[in-house]
């Protein structure tokens, strides 16, 4: 079996792809005109994607208060302070500071304008073969 996507109901599908598109390199790969707005976005290697959508008729979830570990989108990264500051830049905002965990990898986490956390990490000893952006 091979993880095609994940969904997550937000607020705002139609701004929220538009910023991952802009600043995370998401591409889309489908998209809804009207409700519920779905956004299906792929990572730059065609390998996973994230769906992001508006039931009405069933709560959003209140990104902004979880802690960003029991929810993130970890995205891999060549430079973390540099795409960290870039996303703060473009909206983001910090989750504290950068730091190297353990396992020597070096990991910052944010969260997007909408609330959900994003984690830039850099692995030490790459887990998954993956390009990085």
């Amino acid at each position: 079996m091979k993880i095609e996507h994940t969904a997550y109901q937000v607020t705002d599908p139609v701004s929220l792809a538009a910023w991952y598109v802009a600043h995370l390199g998401l591409r889309i790969k489908r998209s809804q005109a009207e409700s519920p707005f779905g956004y299906f976005l792929a990572d730059d290697g065609d390998s996973v994607m994230l769906e992001f959508y508006r039931q009405d008729a069933l709560p959003v979830p209140d990104y902004r208060a979880m802690d960003p570990l029991l929810l993130h989108l970890a995205f891999l990264a060549d430079d973390v302070a540099v795409t960290r500051a870039r996303l703060i830049a473009a909206g983001a905002t910090p989750e504290g500071e950068a730091f190297l965990n353990p396992a020597g990898d070096e990991v910052a986490m944010l969260r997007d304008p909408w609330g959900l956390a994003i984690q830039l990490i850099r692995r030490a000893d790459p887990m998954i073969r993956a390009e990085r952006t």
